[in-house]
Order: structure tokens, then C-alpha cells, then sequence
């Protein structure tokens, strides 16, 4: 079947759900694990935004013009920290407003160690699942993106805000982090400014992923460089596809190329 890739679709479950493909064709993908899956790409890519076939995709299926202006691709979308949608300034104001002057949660996320992160309210928990999260905790409620992102450059100092994707994928995990204790010690050390969107629930959210067993190491493989890729998928986390419990697949990072997938029952 014929695919244009976008980031897989999931649902809150034990084990998280995952589904892949366009709207109206999604494929129910947890069911294809022990299967022999084959990715074969065209060589084509088509930018997400204006449609336009692109030799090379940026940001995540975007052509260069479109990655360039468009408001999904905006620094801020990296950085929220410059986010700048609350001064009425933007790629595009109403993508902003819709998007960006919207309610952000700061939150804890642990694997093998503590990662601080922002994401929309309304992304509640998909943004953690997308990054193989094993437990999170909401530690702020901003009213906008960007004093979510000033808040967590304020704790940049004490934690990472990125995801070791091969300790994530071979589930390299600290079990003595209690994020609960991680969060309210966090709370005094928020600018004064900031402590008003301090939140008390304490509520940590739990993720279980459908993999068979996790590898001892991984390597990624990509398109560009295997056009074509065969093997047992073993298991899905985060955005990745694991094969024959080693090689990982990156479905997001290959937004918008097209594909030929296979499954061998």
C-alpha cells in the first residue's frame, strides 16, 4: 500500500496505541508487531504545507520556502522561549492565537534521568507519548507559549530539555526518580515572577509502550540513505519503529516522504 509518512497517531493505552497513514486510511500499526514489515521509498517527498514536490525534506517535511515562513516550523516551535505570539507577532497571527496565546504545560518527564519540556495543554499526553516518556508530572500552567518557555529556561540549569533517543529506546531507566519530590523542589527555585503558575497536582503519568523486547543498542536507519528497509518489527515507542530488536526507524523525521509498505503475515 502506498503511504505518505506523518507522524503516527496515538492513544493513551496499555500499551500506547499507534496508528499510520493519511486521514481516512490509518493503519492500526500495534498489530504488526513480530511481522515482517517492508519500507520502500520513491524517492519522492512532498511538502507538507504547500504540496510541492521537494528534493530534500526540512523540518520535518517541509520544502525550504515553506520551512522557512511557515508558523509549524517557527524558531519558537524548538525554543519557546522566543515565542513572541502575546506581542501580536508571528508567521501567521491567527495560527498563533490558535496555537501559541493558548494555555502551555511546563512539565517533568523521566527515562534514564529528569528532562524538562513544554507542550500545548491540549497535547495532554500525546507530546509526551511522541517522545517515549515513561512517566511525566505537570509542574506549571502558563497562559502562553513563551512564559512557558521563559520558565523552563529558568530550570535549564538543573535539567536537560532533551531526550537521549538511544537510552529512550533501549530503555535505560533511573527507577529511584520520584517526580514528585523533582517537582516541588523545582518550586523555590522558580523566579518569583513565574511561581503564580505553580500547579499542586500531583498526578504522574504512567506510559507502557508495545515492545516486545528492548535492544541492547539500537542504530538508525533512514531513507535517504536505505531506501529501502526489511525486517521483524519488534516494537514501537516514542516515534520510532524498532527492528529485529536493533535497527529504529524514525517515522516523524520522514514526514512526507512517500512510501510502498508491505506486511508479510
Amino acid at each position: 500500500m502506498k503511504i505518505t509518512l506523518s507522524k503516527m497517531v496515538t492513544r493513551h493505552h496499555e500499551p500506547i496505541l499507534y496508528q499510520i497513514g493519511s486521514d481516512g486510511s490509518k493503519i492500526d500499526f500495534n498489530s504488526f508487531i513480530n511481522k515482517s514489515i517492508k519500507i520502500s521509498w520513491n524517492g519522492v517527498i512532498t511538502c507538507r504545507k504547500c504540496a510541492k514536490p521537494t528534493k530534500k525534506s526540512f523540518g520535518e517535511g517541509f520544502c525550504y520556502p515553506c520551512f522557512s515562513t511557515a508558523p509549524e516550523a517557527s524558531p519558537c516551535i524548538l525554543k519557546p522561549e522566543l515565542c513572541q505570539a502575546h506581542l501580536g507577532i508571528g508567521r501567521d497571527l491567527e495560527y498563533e492565537e490558535k496555537n501559541h496565546n493558548q494555555p502551555h504545560a511546563v512539565y517533568l518527564a523521566a527515562t534514564d534521568k529528569v528532562k524538562v519540556g513544554v507542550t500545548r495543554e491540549t497535547q495532554i499526553p500525546t507530546r509526551w507519548i511522541d517522545q517515549g516518556a515513561n512517566k511525566t508530572i505537570v509542574l506549571a500552567i502558563t497562559p502562553n507559549r513563551y512564559l512557558a518557555g521563559v520558565l523552563e529556561v529558568a530550570l535549564k540549569s538543573i535539567y536537560s530539555d532533551k531526550t537521549n533517543w538511544r537510552n529512550m529506546l533501549t530503555n535505560i531507566t533511573d527507577e529511584s526518580i520520584d517526580l514528585e519530590e523533582e517537582k516541588w523542589s523545582c518550586c523555590d527555585l522558580l523566579p518569583s515572577d513565574l511561581q503564580q503558575y505553580f500547579i499542586e497536582d500531583d498526578t504522574v503519568y504512567e506510559f507502557e509502550y508495545p515492545v516486545e523486547k528492548y535492544p541492547e543498542k539500537v542504530s538508525s536507519i533512514n531513507l535517504q540513505k536505505t531506501p529501502q528497509i526489511e525486517g521483524i518489527l519488534t516494537g514501537i515507542k516514542g516515534q520510532y519503529l524498532i527492528f529485529d530488536h536493533e535497527y529504529v526507524f524514525n517515522v516523524r523525521r520522514h514526514t512526507s516522504y512517500e512510501i510502498e509498505l508491505n506486511i508479510n503475515e
